[in-house]
């Protein structure tokens, strides 16, 4: 629901009334309304206050609660940020809509799994010959001999369109995706998508799948629904990292000796820097590697010294990772619907080194230490692992592509059944009661 700019601009009088939303001694109406791109629309009424009146809330299912008054007391009030466009939805409201209606369709399974064959079968049967939709199918799927020597899904594998990781760019071409195989299925799709994400529906083939809550038996129904628009959304919001290697080559010297006389056969001489950039669903993990000695790896959060990591290494992980690896090594579990970034630790050699949790918008960096002892290594969402050495950093935000999961009920039912039925959380035996004397 939209917050009408002319009911905002009408005149002095509204403005000054609708003082959370704008005040009149920082912006004059029409440098305000000028410059605002979309701040007034990006508010949802049910978290705003009421129009009128800044004492009154309307009731809201928002995570965040309701919007709070951007003045304080006669004369002070918040300076406003045109262009500020995170905004916080009611977890209700995120629901699939269709512009056009979807042709094209991205089925990815997972690789060297005999029971995946039968339901990626008639998942692209049922897709192209009663939906008549295009089936984008990775090659290296297709090369398994149980689908290569099938005769009679030979029809329908002719209609695929192919394509290979790292080497065919496809991120214009996909109206939708369908994972087929646990939570890694949904991983690999979401590397696929540096840019903007098409909407997922994953299904729980896998072996844990947190990730995944949609069940086979029905896929045809469930199917129809989403290509009519007709589901739940939760974004998931992604991890936008940039790497930064000082580039250095070794070059041998004739002879072993240098110009000025000293004895060397390799020279390391910088040529540059090497900059790469990744989106990371899950997290991002700088560990010691092979190395025996403890990770020394200073945490910087807006160019500020916060820490020094002392111990295996740290985990930078989204909400969505949480439950993960963070999970694994002590972290609190965050619902994907909250914009944040936890820092959790991996062995720390201190015993008051806790995982802490810091606002999505800030920007994280990590570097080793001056005086570590030897290199670091970092994974992103356990793959492209690669080596760290002195001088490299990792630079580390929330990205504004988020990956949209599409829901089998809603956000937080889905997400607290994940934790009910795969983590098994808060499962006890019950407290017995008091027998009641007659």
């Amino acid at each position: 629901m939209e917050i009408n700019r002319e009911k905002l601009c009408t005149s002095k009088a509204d403005v000054s009334s609708d003082s959370a939303y704008h005040c009149s001694t920082c912006h004059d109406d029409e440098e305000w309304s000028n410059t605002s791109r979309g701040r007034a629309k990006s508010r949802s009424l049910s978290a705003s206050p009421a129009l009128g009146s800044t004492k009154e809330f309307r009731r809201t299912r928002s995570l965040h609660g309701p919007c709070p008054v951007t003045t304080f007391g006669p004369k002070a009030c918040m300076l406003q940020n045109p262009k500020t466009i995170m905004h916080i939805q009611d977890p209700a409201s995120q629901r699939l809509t269709w512009n056009k209606p979807p042709k094209s369709v991205l089925v990815i399974k997972k690789i060297r799994d005999a029971s995946l064959l039968q339901p990626f079968k008639e998942l692209c049967v049922y897709l192209t010959e009663e939906n008549n939709m295009i089936v984008y199918v990775e090659k290296k799927v297709l090369e398994d001999p149980a689908i290569a020597n099938d005769d009679n899904f030979g029809p329908v594998k002719k209609k695929f369109c192919t394509f290979r990781e790292d080497y065919d760019d496809i991120s214009n071409q996909i109206d939708f995706i369908i994972c087929l195989g646990g939570d890694g299925t949904l991983l690999y799709a979401s590397s696929l998508f540096q840019g903007s994400v098409p909407p997922v529906m994953a299904f729980h083939l896998g072996s844990l799948g947190f990730l995944t809550p949609f069940n086979f038996e029905n896929f045809q129904s469930q199917v129809t629904q989403v290509i009519e628009g007709n589901a739940a959304l939760v974004l998931r919001s992604r991890l936008k990292v940039k790497v930064v290697k000082e580039h250095r080559e070794k070059m041998t010297v004739q002879n072993g000796i240098e110009e000025n006389g000293v004895v060397s056969t390799n020279i390391e001489k910088e040529v540059g820097k090497q900059i790469m950039q990744y989106q990371v669903l899950n997290e991002v993990v700088v560990d010691r590697g092979p190395s025996s000695y403890l990770s020394n790896v200073d945490v910087f959060l807006d160019g500020h010294l916060i820490t020094t990591v002392q111990g295996d290494g740290v985990i930078v992980s989204t909400p969505t990772g949480s439950t993960a690896y963070a999970a694994a090594a002590g972290a609190s579990m965050i619902h994907p619907n909250v914009p944040a970034i936890m820092i959790t630790p991996i062995c720390p050699h201190s015993l008051s080194f806790r995982p802490i949790v810091v606002p999505a918008g800030v920007e994280l960096k990590i570097m080793l230490s001056p005086d570590a002892r030897n290199t670091a290594w970092v994974s992103f969402d356990g793959r492209k692992r690669q080596e760290i050495c002195h001088g490299d950093s990792i630079s580390i935000t929330t990205s504004c592509y988020p990956l949209p999961s599409i829901c089998f009920r809603d956000p937080v039912s889905d997400w607290f059944e994940s934790l009910a039925e795969c983590l098994h959380w808060n499962v006890r035996k019950k407290q017995n009661n008091f027998a009641v004397e007659e």
